[in-house]
Parts: C-alpha cells; structure tokens; sequence
C-alpha cells in the first residue's frame, strides 16, 4: 500500500475536517445565508466557515506557510510568501446551492512559484484524488492516468461555459465551442473545475479547457493532470496557467490539436 508524505496528510486532514463542516450545510442548504458577491457568483456562510476551518487545520501544520484563498476573510495578507496554500474551499458554490451534489474541496501547496502537493476533494461522492510533484497521481492508494484515446470521435470533453457578469472574459468562447463540438463524442459543463480537471487525470475526461479561472480554481488539478501523464498549456503561449487561470488539460495523444484548435478559434 502506498504510503502519503506527511504534507499530503496534512492537506486531508484539513480538507476532512471542512467536508464535515459543509455536508452539514449542504443538508439544509435551503436555509442558508446567502449574499451576493457580484453577478451570478455566490458566497455563502458555508464557504466562510469552510475556509476558517482549513485556514487553522493548515496553519497549525506548518505555521511558515502563506495563503491565498479565494474568499476575503479580513485575515492578513500572505498570499507572498515564498511557500503558501492555495484554497479554494468550496469550488463548485452554485452547484452546492442549488442541492446539485458535485462540488469539492480543493487544496494546493506551492514553493517559490511552483505546485509541489495537490489534493481535490468530493465529500458526497467519498472520493479524493491527489498528487504529489514527481510521485504521482492517486484516488485513494489507485494510481490515476490519464485516457491514451487518439480520435476526437471518440473523446469526452468538460468546460465551464461564461455566465452573467464574466461574459467579456471569454469573448472566444461560442467560437471555440463551435470549433470543437463536431469533432467530438460529447461536452460536458458541471460546474466545479477542480473536478474537472481530476477527471482528466483519472481518464474519465480526455480533456477540459477554460479561461478566467482563479489560482484556486486550479492549482491541485493542474498538478493531479501532469502528475497522471497529462499535459496543461496556457491558452496564451508563454503564460503560467495557473495564474492566467486561461488552461488547456489533456491527454498526450490529442493535446496539440486541441491546443490548436482552441488557440485559432477567434
């Protein structure tokens, strides 16, 4: 059985702890606070308590570690220290609610600029996938890989389509869509990209694109997907995709086109 380092435990245990703070709410999500954080992006008390949860879990682990998470808490800002968490602690909020079961959890450990520990969570369905830089890709002790199918026929491929309010940060995106859509057997949208980006590594997609993503969004699947044989390119050539938050995540054998064909579709 494969044995997880001390930093990906660290990283369960916190997510474990928050799990149990949500399902809670996700149980009565009809009587939760909700306020507006701008057009069609809510925030509710269950990311808050979620976050204060992970914020103490991590901070008491390894106290030399910065933040940067995706909900503003009135802590202090140390987003810019040379190692830090990323967190997002709900990633999938619309979907959690509505009482649509597909959200996660997703934590990332970064050192002088670069992803070394991911872990993606889904307390509902009991799954966790995580990786570590140079060790690989998991879901439980299983090592994940990523999908080896070569036709686009053949291909499964998730997005997040733009909603009100973030509309002018993906103006290509009908474009690329039609680009895409004849080629292959089918799109998915579901709403949480942390999962979606798991789901590649785990070959259940072959590939996800997106832009205006957060760092949060992103970091631990970006890392789960290379971890597990993939690849992930900037929209941009020569940008970083996980702080564009502009990415493309595929298997090996279709990467380049589908790069391509993204890239062109303006």
């Amino acid at each position: 059985m494969f044995v997880r380092s001390a930093l990906i435990n660290v990283m369960f245990k916190a997510a474990d702890k928050a799990a149990k703070s949500l399902v809670r709410d996700f149980g009565e999500v009809e009587n939760l606070q909700v306020s507006r954080k701008g057009p069609a992006d809510f925030v509710s008390n269950a990311d808050f308590n979620a976050q204060k949860i992970i914020r103490q879990e991590l901070s008491r682990a390894r106290p030399e570690f910065g933040f940067l998470m995706e909900e503003k808490d009135g802590e202090a800002d140390t987003s810019g220290k040379p190692e830090r968490w990323i967190v997002d602690p709900l990633d999938g909020t619309s979907n959690f609610l509505h009482g649509l079961g597909h959200w996660a959890i997703s934590i990332a450990a970064e050192r002088n600029g670069e992803i070394i520990a991911g872990l993606v969570f889904d307390p509902i369905k009991n799954e966790s996938f995580w990786a570590e830089k140079g060790v690989g890709a998991y879901s439980s002790n299983k090592r994940l890989r990523v999908s080896s199918r070569k036709d686009f026929a053949d291909c499964l491929i998730a997005t997040g389509i733009p909603f009100k309010g973030v509309m002018h940060k993906r103006p290509n995106f009908a474009k690329q869509l039609d680009a895409i859509m004849p080629q292959v057997a089918g799109i998915r949208r579901w709403g949480a990209a942390a999962l979606d980006l798991a789901y590649v590594a785990a070959g259940r997609y072959d590939a996800f694109w997106e832009e205006g993503l957060g760092a949060w969004d992103c970091a631990a699947g970006i890392l789960l997907v290379r971890e597990a044989g993939g690849f992930v390119a900037p929209m941009t050539p020569g940008d970083n995709p996980v702080r564009s938050g502009c990415l493309v995540a595929s298997n090996a054998e279709i990467h380049e086109p589908l790069v391509k064909i993204l890239r062109d579709a303006k």
